[in-house]
């Protein structure tokens, strides 16, 4: 669903008034503000609608680039929530998951924080970004849950060896392994950048996209023309997965 950004209201589902745990996955890798992450607005909106109609214990997580503390990085974008716990991914427990597609693209097993597998309900709340000319949006998100320490070359915690193999293949694997039950993109404002996620040009939209990922991610991407070439990946990786 597409709504008017200055009207949003998150309305949560009957699945997040069962739910114990829900996890929330933001885009703060950076100390920097909206769009280049996730506002604290958008967070403070959507917890609480599940305060609303839930008292499940709301979890945020989120990883760097470099394995450095993700807490400051919180604390800088004023992510200040009362009873909501703020997880680094680094400090987790890691369990490696397998990836349920028959035949997995490029990734047969994921190194996943424990408690993405315990919690009943996954969000990720991801800006508007084009980096490169790519489209990153709510699927795109999820790279950061996994700890860069696993995925690293060398002495470098980064995730340069999944982009190796191909980083659209491995966003497909990934969004198969890690099923969040909805993906919302803030696009308030669309940061572009040719290279740099830090540094880009900032064009007003004035919109906020709301489903299940995949499918939320595809109505985004046809709305604003942008790119994404994971969707083509995970569109014929379900196809057989279906089957």
């Amino acid at each position: 669903m597409i709504f008017d950004a200055a009207e949003f209201t998150f309305k949560a589902t009957p699945a997040i008034s069962r739910a114990r745990r829900v996890l929330i996955k933001p885009a703060a890798s950076y100390p920097l503000p909206y769009p280049a992450t996730t506002s604290r607005g958008i967070l403070s909106v959507i917890i609480e609608g599940i305060r609303a109609v839930s008292d499940a214990d709301i979890i945020l997580l989120e990883g760097t680039l470099g394995g450095d503390s993700v807490q400051p990085i919180y604390q800088a974008l004023g992510y200040d929530f009362p009873r909501v716990l703020m997880l680094d991914v680094k400090d987790c427990i890691w369990v490696e998951v397998d990836n349920p597609l028959p035949k997995p693209l490029v990734v047969p097993t994921f190194w996943v924080p424990n408690v993405i597998l315990s919690s009943d309900y996954l969000i990720s709340v991801a800006p508007l970004k084009v980096l490169g000319g790519q489209a990153s949006l709510s699927i795109m998100n999820l790279l950061s849950a996994l700890p860069s320490s696993k995925y690293g070359s060398g002495t470098q915690n980064d995730w340069s060896v999944l982009y190796s193999l191909g980083i659209d293949k491995v966003i497909a694997d990934l969004y198969f392994t890690l099923p969040f039950d909805l993906g919302i993109v803030e696009a308030r404002q669309k940061f572009v950048s040719s290279s740099d996620p830090t540094h880009g040009e900032v064009e007003e939209c004035g919109k906020i996209f709301v489903g299940e990922p995949y499918e939320i991610d595809c109505e985004a991407s046809q709305t604003l023309q942008l790119r994404a070439d994971y969707l083509e990946a995970i569109r014929e990786a379900r196809v057989g997965f279906e089957v």
